[in-house]
């Protein structure tokens, strides 16, 4: 999906509305982080909160820089921790209801009237530095940093998650009463269905230099952070070459790090990789349907949007056995233990073997799950939140 990036001076103080309309601010991250999920999020919620009469919600969604702003690395810290701040400082009083839709910016919070603001919590990877800094251990400056980010969390009126794997993990952790939390799960876009798109299709096909269904595609859409488990993805891959030498895998986001590349050739499969990043809805759409399989290795996630995406356009999954991506998945998909490589292995070539009514029984329960995803559902329970935490 494309990103709008709105310069400071050019946000207008407030959504134009009636004396009957509540004005909400959908506080999203600046388009220069380069987070497409994030995005998703925020493009959605304030689309759909358009429908509603008693609604006026704005976007913002500022650029990073501004004058007399550094530049490189610092940036990023300068725009999250001053930038922004001083923008929603001059905005605060043009608002009824606040909604920061990741909750790595909810340090925003300090700066708004926090009994007026929700904040969407998606994992608590951000905090993991606090929660479990044996595992994770960080300077004292990125520490502080993050205290504030979760103080600020900690402050807002209600908190939603994604799923209830990430309400949990916060309960476990004691840092909300369940009465502030609410699960909330995300949609899918209209655009991720089981029906050809020309256009779409044929400009992947272009990309890809081949037709679908010339030979299997493992598909992996995502980051590659380390939790993401590309590892996992590449000697999966390996394995199942070894069975079926047509296989190739198709991969949608940031191109492999370095030391991901050398693996991949040690493994002698970097010559079947081919990586797209920054695709279209549409166009994403279009890698889901020509797709045999998908694959969510990862070992931690707050959702697995990859997951429900792949369902709608009636692909089928294969996801690592982790709570969030049970719940999103469902009956749905299949589950392996995380980084189990024969596991992964069978059960791709389980898949990859399957022909006639066990394929269609596969497709139509994705599909079945994926109808109980929208963002129509999403942006009412959003709403009812908004009017909760205005009446309390």
């Amino acid at each position: 999906m494309s990103t709008q990036i709105t310069p400071v001076a050019a946000i207008p103080p407030a959504a134009s509305a009636t004396e009957s309309q509540t004005r909400v601010a959908v506080i999203c991250d600046f388009a220069e982080e380069n987070w497409p999920s994030m995005d998703l999020v925020g493009d959605m919620l304030h689309e759909h909160l358009r429908d509603y009469e008693m609604l006026a919600p704005r976007r913002i969604r500022p650029a990073m820089r501004s004058v007399g702003a550094p530049t490189g690395k610092s940036a990023r810290l300068f725009g999250r921790f001053v930038t922004y701040p001083r923008l929603l400082r001059r905005l605060a009083r043009n608002f009824d209801i606040f909604h920061i839709v990741d909750h790595s910016y909810a340090h925003l919070v300090h700066e708004l009237p926090a009994h007026r603001t929700i904040v969407t919590c998606h994992d608590l990877d951000t905090f993991r530095c606090l929660l479990e800094p044996k595992l994770e251990p960080r300077s004292l400056a990125f520490r502080t940093m993050t205290r504030r980010i979760l103080s600020g969390m900690q402050r807002a009126a209600h908190v939603t998650c994604d799923t209830a794997a990430t309400r949990d993990s916060i309960l476990r952790y004691r840092l909300l009463p369940p009465e502030r939390l609410t699960v909330v799960h995300n949609g899918v876009h209209t655009s991720l269905s089981p029906l050809a798109d020309r256009i779409a299709d044929g400009e992947i096909a272009r990309q890809l230099r081949r037709e679908p269904q010339l030979c299997p595609e493992l598909l992996h859409v995502g980051t590659t952070i380390r939790r993401k488990r590309i590892d996992v993805l590449l000697h999966v891959f390996a394995e199942v070459r070894r069975h079926n030498p047509d296989v190739r895998l198709l991969r949608v986001g940031p191109s492999l790090t370095a030391d991901q590349r050398e693996l991949a050739r040690n493994l002698g499969i970097h010559q079947h990789i081919d990586e797209l990043e920054h695709l279209e809805t549409r166009n994403l759409a279009a890698c889901y349907r020509r797709a045999s399989v998908v694959l969510q290795p990862s070992d931690a996630e707050g959702f697995g949007l990859p997951v429900i995406e792949a369902m709608a356009c009636g692909t089928p999954v294969i996801a690592s056995d982790i709570p969030a991506l049970r719940e999103v998945g469902g009956n749905a998909a299949l589950f392996c233990g995380v980084a189990n490589i024969p596991d992964w292995t069978s059960s791709v070539l389980r898949l990859l073997a399957l022909r006639g009514n066990e394929w269609q029984t596969i497709r139509v329960r994705a599909l079945q799950q994926a109808s109980g995803f929208s963002w129509s559902h999403h942006a009412d329970r959003m709403a009812e939140i908004y009017r909760q935490v205005l009446s309390s």
